[in-house]
């Protein structure tokens, strides 16, 4: 059996953005570039209101790291708040989801390990050729599809707010 040789890897802010759900993103690593480890996607500006669907993954963790802003997220109906600088951990196998709070657009690096589902939002996005013009629609239909193939089961949106914790 021969070993995968392992090569550093560089990734810059001039790379190209995609459209995620109306999100503009970047990619900044995936399981081809991490030997399988990790994906890395970085959402630029995630607006006000925003919120993900309630969902589960089953082959991968998910960890957020928010940058700039506040986030409400919730993880098997707990709700917490978190600001710039918090690390959130989003299990596989429990459901979560977040909710962009306040007025400002959020800032947000989110690491999914092991590698794979970097390639549902690769397969869900659009080029993002200009970022002043309004971001596409998502296609619910596409969505549902790509989670059936990701083993991403989307419950439907968040459960009610309630005794939102601090960081």
């Amino acid at each position: 059996m021969i070993a995968q040789e392992h090569r550093p890897y560089v990734n810059t802010r001039e790379d190209s953005a995609i459209w995620f759900l109306g999100i503009p993103t970047v990619m900044r690593s995936t399981g081809e570039s991490t030997n399988g480890a990790f994906g890395l996607i970085e959402h630029l500006m995630i607006p006000p209101g925003f919120a993900s669907p309630y969902h589960i993954h089953h082959l991968e963790d998910e960890a957020f790291y928010v940058l700039e802003g506040e986030v409400a997220f919730v993880c098997a109906g707990k709700w917490f708040k978190a600001g710039p600088g918090a690390y959130v951990f989003g299990p596989r196998e429990i459901p979560h989801g977040f909710k962009i709070e306040g007025t400002a657009p959020v800032r947000m690096l989110i690491l999914c390990a092991p590698a794979g589902f970097e390639h549902f939002i690769l397969e869900m996005s659009e080029p993002a050729t200009d970022l002043t013009l309004p971001p596409p629609a998502p296609d619910m239909t596409k969505l549902m599809a790509l989670a059936a193939k990701y083993k991403v089961d989307i419950l439907g949106p968040l459960p009610e707010q309630a005794g939102v914790a601090g960081q």
